[in-house]
């Protein structure tokens, strides 16, 4: 029987890296990017080898090439160097918002976490750096940190957390993993609007909540008390 060591080794080099090229990525083994003039838009995946078994998970890192000037390779995004953009572990673009980790063991279902990987990646790591690499990025209207006060509100209210706030156009969006069906995330929500409006901040006069994909949810205008468009 192959040991857990072996069937990651394979599964990295015959599915997970051909599974990352056909998306669009380069690179090989442990380290890929999306091909962009201005910015490495940089994936790594950080392996632990443990009573023999295998977990990894997958860093992101979004570097200016300017800022990377004169080395010869593409920045680790499983090390932070302080020239980074942006930087975070998978988990934190994914509804579940803390650390993900995969596990490779021996036996007839290795190859799942592998699978599970590739579309994790697929459906959340992918369309995050793409967004990063917009020549209008947008900036970050609250760090992670200080949404932390809004997210225990919604913690205790059973509703998922925010998972990123950031300024557009004047529209103040909010991230995370709510469904257009739920009545409970959307009147938590409105609530976290109203405070957010009541800063009477001129750079927005709406805020816009939007699910894990960039979808469209609800609009809270300022001034508006009574729920959502």
């Amino acid at each position: 029987m192959s040991t857990a060591q072996e069937l990651y080794t394979t599964g990295i080099r015959e599915h997970f890296a051909p599974a990352l090229r056909a998306l669009g990525f380069r690179g090989w083994r442990h380290s890929f990017s999306l091909p962009d003039d201005d910015r490495w838009a940089v994936l790594g995946v950080q392996a632990v080898h443990t009573d023999g078994r295998v977990r990894y998970t997958v860093n992101l890192s979004v570097t200016d090439k300017a800022a990377w000037d004169r080395r010869s390779i593409r920045p680790d995004a499983n090390t932070r160097t302080g020239l980074e953009r942006w930087h975070a572990p998978i988990g934190e673009v994914m509804p579940v918002g803390g650390e993900v980790w995969w596990e490779v063991a021996p036996g007839p279902r290795w190859l799942v976490a592998v699978e599970d990987s590739v579309a994790a990646v697929r459906g959340y790591a992918l369309p995050e750096l793409r967004r990063r690499l917009r020549p209008d990025d947008r900036g970050p209207y609250l760090l992670p940190a200080a949404l932390d006060g809004v997210n225990n509100a919604l913690a205790i209210a059973g509703v998922a957390r925010i998972q990123r706030a950031e300024l557009a156009d004047g529209v103040l969006e909010l991230h995370g993993a709510w469904s257009r069906h739920d009545p409970a995330a959307q009147q938590v929500l409105a609530g976290a609007a109203r405070g957010f409006l009541s800063a009477r901040d001129r750079r927005f006069g709406l805020v816009r909540v939007l699910d894990t994909l960039g979808r469209p949810l609800w609009d809270f205008p300022a001034g508006n008390h009574g729920g959502a468009d």
